[in-house]
């Protein structure tokens, strides 16, 4: 499972480093282009290959913050504690919740090993202001493709993701597990601590 969300999280940060002028393509082919694009970019970039962690941290905070609801991930995440969290614990989470998931992101973009995406295209969307675009990360031969499907809602900012389900584990369930224990055991201020330790630990590692 850790290898799979390893995968989950390096396409995610491919996903979503598109420019602003793709908002109005319709989310399946906005996944499409975009994974192409930055691909090639990685490639073609030696100092992300070989793991520039400013460079990589540069780009995931330019360019994939921007593209996704995180609070509605965290608000999905802590389930029912949401509620009992007051406005400023629930700001707070939000902001720690998003600077792990972009730590996490930078952490493996450098990862990519010449794998292919395939996107499923969707039917017609009319009025619809959510969307599910499936995807499969072709590893190479003997390797099965991997199913990742994004949950996307259409905001006035443009489509943004607040799910990702990674070989049929879903990113703010798997989290939710977690949140909850945390919760139980030490409050929303435990799960608040827990985060800003997990949040350094990780600025320590890969200074």
């Amino acid at each position: 499972m850790k290898k799979m969300f390893g995968i989950f999280t390096l396409f995610t940060t491919l996903l979503f480093a598109f420019p602003a002028w793709t908002m109005a393509i319709p989310p399946d082919q906005l996944v499409d282009q975009t994974v192409q694009e930055v691909i090639n970019i990685i490639r073609q970039d030696e100092d992300l290959r070989d793991g520039n962690s400013k460079k990589i941290l540069n780009l995931v905070e330019n360019k994939i913050i921007p593209h996704f609801n995180f609070t509605r991930m965290t608000r999905l995440a802590m389930g029912k504690n949401w509620r009992i969290a007051d406005s400023e614990q629930q700001d707070v989470i939000v902001g720690e919740f998003r600077d792990l998931l972009v730590r996490t992101y930078s952490n493996t973009l450098s990862k990519y090993q010449d794998e292919r995406i395939i996107v499923s295209p969707l039917s017609a969307l009319g009025d619809n202001t959510e969307a599910t675009v499936r995807t499969e990360v072709i590893q190479g031969r003997g390797k099965r493709p991997v199913p990742i499907v994004y949950n996307m809602e259409k905001t006035p900012d443009g489509w943004k993701v607040y799910d990702v389900i990674v070989a049929g584990v879903s990113l703010v369930m798997n989290y939710r597990g977690s949140f909850n224990s945390q919760i139980r055991k030490d409050g929303v201020d435990g799960l608040i601590n827990t985060l800003v330790e997990k949040n350094q630990s990780l600025v320590e590692k890969y200074k």
